[in-house]
């Protein structure tokens, strides 16, 4: 497998464009994506487990029920969320709109909101800007789409790589915004993925919901899950490599390129966290089994404490056992030992559940970089989990606190 460029236009028979059209007040800011295949295309998605759910979800639950999709509209500047039977309107409007420019049917368009919550979406906007988006459609467009869907996003998140299946070159592609309202359990973010690969919707969704697992559902900013969460995933098969209608080694290949690439998607996101100044990886091993190590894992890097002492490049691995102790997760405290490592180097600071003598300024400079890795080992098996997260800065309750005015 090796990266390449060009995100979710990278796979055969992709296009995509952004523009903007007036949802955002600024100007400059990019509010409305579309992606879109040449040929229909096998389509699965997952979604936010909050039972408060977005407008724009529940059509396209709707309209990805028979597994079948051609194109991806979004925007942002507005959540479309909490706006009852308007909102539902205002959602299945927009997906009639993708097929009234393009070879397309309204049911086989998803459609994604992301923004402010509890405000009903101008359609009458997007309706104006959609000559423009259609006209941009274009192989360099994955830059524009994911400008178009960023919020409080600093940094773009787009990925491709290319992977051989049963001899054929596959691509995969994708882009995704999230920055804030990011937590476990289906991340709070958006992530739209392309793929030339032949695969039916079936075997699409067991990879997707596999790679989410390791991935999206490990990440966590701020502990908030949001309403508007999916990641979706269209397959138009434009690759011709033997289709993949079952388990086996074709089927292990494309789910494990899928899994890199939402696992470097969910880095990207956990890196831009609101107000964040390091990415946090904390790898639980030596447990009992991989559930028990990724709720530990989670534990740790959604704990509030441990964040700020991250923040503050403080080596207060006390609180990294305190968090592991209310997940409410059978471990045996006595024999856990935690260790912090980062390009600046690696430093054990507990060992058997009881403090280690280290040097206060050597651990203040690993962890004083932006990337930092808490290892933690429990010693009572061979599972493992990774989960990725930011430290906690006063920066995050800036933006939170004025984000809507």
């Amino acid at each position: 497998m090796k990266q390449t460029r060009g995100g979710v236009t990278a796979p055969k028979g992709f296009l995509a464009s952004g523009v903007h059209v007036g949802i955002r007040k600024n100007r400059e800011k990019k509010d409305l994506a579309l992606i879109w295949s040449e040929v229909p295309c096998a389509a699965a998605a997952v979604y936010t487990t909050n039972r408060v759910k977005g407008q724009p979800l529940i059509v396209t639950q709707e309209h990805l029920a028979d597994g079948c999709a051609q194109a991806i509209i979004a925007n942002s500047g507005n959540a479309n969320t909490c706006t009852g039977e308007e909102g539902i309107k205002a959602a299945r409007r927009m997906a009639e709109l993708v097929a009234q420019h393009l070879p397309v049917k309204a049911e086989d368009v998803v459609v994604a909101s992301t923004g402010v919550i509890g405000q009903q979406l101008d359609v009458s906007v997007i309706e104006a800007g959609m000559g423009e988006l259609v006209a941009g459609l274009s192989k360099g467009g994955s830059i524009d789409a994911r400008e178009a869907i960023m919020t409080t996003d600093t940094m773009k998140k787009e990925i491709a790589v290319v992977e051989e299946i049963g001899g054929v070159l596959v691509t995969i592609g994708a882009i995704a915004k999230g920055s804030g309202m990011i937590h476990p359990n289906m991340a709070t973010m958006l992530g739209f993925i392309t793929t030339d690969c032949a695969i039916t919707s079936e075997m699409l969704d067991k990879a997707l919901k596999f790679a989410v697992r390791k991935s999206f559902n490990r990440v966590s900013v701020d502990g908030d899950t949001s309403t508007n969460d999916m990641v979706a995933i269209l397959a138009n098969g434009m690759a011709g490599n033997p289709l993949i209608d079952q388990e086996g080694n074709n089927f292990d290949e494309f789910r494990d390129a899928l899994e890199f690439v939402c696992v470097e998607l969910a880095k990207m996101i956990a890196r831009d966290g609101e107000g964040a100044t390091r990415l946090i990886e904390c790898t639980v091993s030596g447990a009992v089994s991989e559930e028990q190590a990724e709720a530990l894992a989670k534990g740790i890097i959604t704990s509030s404490l441990v964040k700020a002492a991250m923040f503050g490049a403080d080596a207060n691995w006390g609180r990294i056992l305190c968090a592991m102790g209310y997940t409410r997760n059978d471990f045996d405290p006595d024999k856990v030992d935690v260790a912090f490592e980062s390009p600046r180097g690696y430093i054990e600071v507990c060992k058997a559940g009881a403090p280690l003598p280290f040097n206060e300024e050597k651990a203040k400079k690993i962890l004083n970089n932006q990337e930092v890795e808490i290892i933690v080992d429990l010693h009572a098996g061979d599972a493992e989990a990774t989960a990725w997260g930011c430290d906690l800065s006063y920066e995050y309750v800036r933006i939170n606190g004025d984000y809507r005015t």
